[in-house]
């Protein structure tokens, strides 16, 4: 079941038991393991967690960018905003096409594998407004400029005709945010964008994802697993470990009083202003993330916890409905219901 929000307006895009496994030869590693979510108009979603999650993957299949050796099952419906909903799990390329770029766009998370070498940027952005907007050369250009001002890069009608190479890399991260919503999208898909980025450089980045939401009403999916950044900007927090969704809530709720011992984990191993670390050292989790190959009918970190009993070793717990939730039979907090005894 997709674990909703309460109240507020219908959600843009729904993301219901998606299930992504990669088979070779071999075998089969199981990458996402029914997750999903609902994301609204104009709202942050953060997808959280240490990587190899399936993060990435998740949001990789909205868009249908897996490779064919990619086994996609579930549901991934988007609203047009016109009344009517599309399914893309499964859609032709002629839909996708339609959609990628358009209606949800991507920020890819190096911006200089993803940036062409040997165009310039405005010839980039220009591009995606000739195929979907239907402009001509001259107006194309002309809206680049615009979209390079509009995501904080000094001097657009200079840098407009420059190559990626000669931009620094919070530029070059700034021009494929412009790439990213130079069609007005309803849909953001952030890929880790402010990763290997300075503190400064990063509120940038940030400050730009945060003025296109309130100027263009753009609903952002970020992918990251920098909980500072999840506190600086995200609405939501779903997170995910080892394909799995384990917890989702609004960022306070997760913050304050984390229901999943995964999660309070990872909050404690984030150094906090003004506090020392016990003995010198940030506190870890013990033991290693399970392999891909394994997807038992249990809780997958169980071997990691220390509040694990019986029944997380042979029932799989779910991701309840509520707007505060945790996929764990014994949450932290006294006030979450545990979830039904439910195998896959």
């Amino acid at each position: 079941m997709t674990p909703t929000r309460t109240g507020g307006p219908e959600p843009v895009l729904t993301v219901d038991g998606l299930t992504v496994s990669f088979r070779s030869r071999y075998s089969s590693v199981q990458a996402v393991d029914g997750v999903s979510y609902e994301l609204a108009p104009g709202e942050v979603l953060a997808v959280v967690g240490e990587s190899g999650c399936g993060k990435s993957v998740t949001s990789m299949a909205v868009l249908g960018l897996l490779p064919s050796a990619a086994h996609t099952t579930g549901s991934i419906r988007f609203a047009d905003g016109k009344g009517g909903t599309r399914e893309l799990l499964g859609a032709d390329e002629r839909t996708l096409g339609s959609v990628r770029g358009k209606e949800i766009a991507m920020i890819f998370q190096e911006p200089m594998t993803s940036l062409n070498p040997v165009l310039t940027i405005g010839r980039q952005i220009s591009e995606v407004l000739r195929r979907h907007q239907g402009m001509n050369r001259g107006q194309a250009r002309a809206r680049a400029v615009e979209l390079l001002g509009l995501v904080g890069i000094p001097a657009p009608d200079r840098r407009v005709d420059e190559y990626p190479h000669q931009l620094s890399g919070g530029m070059r991260q700034r021009v494929m945010i412009a790439i990213a919503v130079a069609c007005d999208p309803r849909v953001l898909i952030a890929d880790e964008p402010t990763t290997a980025l300075d503190v400064t450089v990063q509120a940038g980045i940030l400050d730009v994802l945060r003025n296109l939401r309130e100027q263009l009403g753009t609903a952002i999916v970020l992918i990251t697993h920098d909980l500072g950044v999840v506190a600086d900007i995200a609405d939501r927090v779903l997170v995910m470990y080892a394909g799995r969704a384990v917890e989702q809530g609004t960022v306070d709720e997760v913050f304050a009083e984390p229901r999943h011992p995964y999660t309070r984990g990872l909050l404690d191993a984030v150094l906090r202003p003004g506090t020392r670390p016990e003995g010198g050292r940030l506190r870890e989790i013990p033991g290693v993330v399970p392999r891909l190959t394994e997807s038992p009918d249990a809780c997958t970190f169980a071997p990691r916890c220390d509040r694990a009993e019986e029944r997380c070793t042979t029932l799989r717990p779910v991701l309840d409905t509520a707007a505060h939730a945790a996929a764990c039979w014994r949450p932290l907090a006294a006030a979450a219901p545990a979830p039904s005894e439910a195998t896959r």
